[in-house]
């Protein structure tokens, strides 16, 4: 019998937090009884240079230790991405994309000359800015991410990802609270199609 395995592909800048997304996303899927991978793929780029992440879900033990090509979902944090990077490639007919923007989901799909797929769109930048006080739209995508996909528990997520922030800003509450709006916001505000 062949192992169900749920991959997905993250695009971002450096610095945006793809990486730590990923990161956040998988230790919210251990903790819920998942087996899970999340792994980065980059060079020494800087600040600003495109990079990936990715995770897979199962759950069995997961024994696959290559990269990504044919991801489920793919969520990119940086729509400037979609003109420089095929954000696209691999993504199945029946696979979801989540863009960080403010077009509308038939905008995206119509740019990207985009058949199948579900595509949701959600302003992350934007309520980043407002829950933060910065353009760090990771949390807000994994907001984005568990209303698209349905793949875990919101509360259960929300809930883990509230530790392991707690444990990296113990001396700043505010950025744990931001993140955590900015979670819920984007959960409330994203738009598919």
């Amino acid at each position: 019998m062949k192992q169900e395995i749920l991959e997905i592909r993250w695009h971002g800048r450096g610095g945006q937090g793809a990486k730590t997304a990923a990161l956040l996303f998988a230790d919210a899927a251990l903790t819920s009884g998942k087996c899970v991978q999340a792994f980065p793929e980059y060079g020494p780029e800087r600040m600003g240079a495109p990079v990936a992440a990715f995770n897979r879900l199962s759950d069995q033990p997961i024994t696959l230790h290559c990269s990504i090509t044919e991801p489920k979902i793919v969520i990119v944090l940086d729509a400037t991405l979609m003109g420089k990077v095929n954000v696209i490639e691999g993504l199945p007919a029946d696979g979801i994309l989540i863009v960080n923007t403010t077009d509308a989901p038939a905008k995206v799909r119509e740019s990207l000359k985009l058949k199948g797929s579900r595509v949701f769109t959600v302003d992350a930048s934007g309520i980043s800015k407002q829950s933060i006080g910065r353009d760090i739209p990771n949390t807000p995508m994994l907001g984005a991410l568990l209303k698209a996909s349905g793949i875990l528990d919101f509360s259960a997520t929300l809930a883990e990802t509230e530790t392991k922030l707690k444990k990296k800003f113990a001396s700043k509450p505010e950025v744990v609270e931001g993140n955590l709006q900015a979670i819920r916001r984007a959960h409330e505000e994203v738009k598919g199609e």
